[in-house]
């Protein structure tokens, strides 16, 4: 994702200690971008990565098969859950 090509419009303050904000201005000048360039496009790429498992999977061919056989299963009656589905709604007037 470009992040340079969206209009910012909602500000975000940190604070950081002197070495992490050495470090990272290090890194900015070395990239030839600015401060809020570099925070925000780094900070995009991580949280797409801590999200990814959330969003998509992928499966190797022995696992998918057995996902597959898994999906292919027929419904099976669930009494319990069938009474529970039926009862009136305690949030309901």
């Amino acid at each position: 994702m470009g992040t340079t090509s969206r209009r910012r419009d909602r500000r975000m303050d940190l604070r950081t200690t002197s070495e992490e904000r050495e470090l990272i201005d290090r890194a900015v000048a070395a990239t030839g971008t600015d401060l809020t360039d570099f925070v925000v496009s780094h900070a995009y790429d991580a949280a797409l990565r801590v999200l990814a498992d959330r969003d998509r999977f992928e499966l190797d061919a022995s696992a998918l098969e057995a996902w597959e056989a898994v999906n292919a299963r027929s419904a099976r009656e669930l009494p319990g859950l069938r009474e529970f589905m039926q009862r009136p709604s305690p949030f309901s007037e």
